[in-house]
């Protein structure tokens, strides 16, 4: 789990994994063969991998533990491991769920931190890298 030189940095929130990860035909299916490709290096620390096994275990997916690790296999493979992130970001979200992301992306250097969450996005300007919805991420490969 080693990134690559000069490739962009970014920590995709848990709904936009799972999107990319459950939906193959979806909206945010790109991002799997983005991150698949090389085309940028995902992030993740010890909590956000925590915070994604907790969602894939929700009863709504049907998923049995099986299952989560193919889906796994599919994405912790490319993800840079960040370990114990500082600096934590310097500010904070409305919504402390989030927080996460916000530290992850402060501490592992990241160049952006894509979401749909408005929490987050509005929070875009405060912070020393890009908050993104996932499409303006992908205008960055077009």
């Amino acid at each position: 789990m080693g990134a690559e030189a000069g490739r962009l940095r970014a920590v995709l929130d848990t709904n936009v994994i799972l999107s990319a990860l459950l939906f193959t035909g979806g909206r945010l299916a790109w991002l799997r063969s983005a991150w698949e490709t090389r085309r940028f290096v995902p992030l993740a620390d010890a909590q956000v991998v925590r915070e994604l096994l907790r969602v894939l275990a929700y009863p709504k997916f049907q998923l049995d533990p099986q299952e989560i690790q193919i889906l796994l296999s599919g994405y912790l493979p490319y993800v840079h491991s960040v370990e114990n992130p500082t600096p934590r970001a310097q500010v904070r979200c409305r919504d402390p769920k989030d927080q996460i992301f916000l530290d992850l992306a402060a501490g592992g250097e990241a160049d952006v931190l894509v979401t749909g969450d408005r929490a987050l996005l509005e929070l875009d300007a405060r912070v020393p890298f890009a908050i993104e919805k996932p499409a303006s991420f992908r205008r960055r490969f077009e």
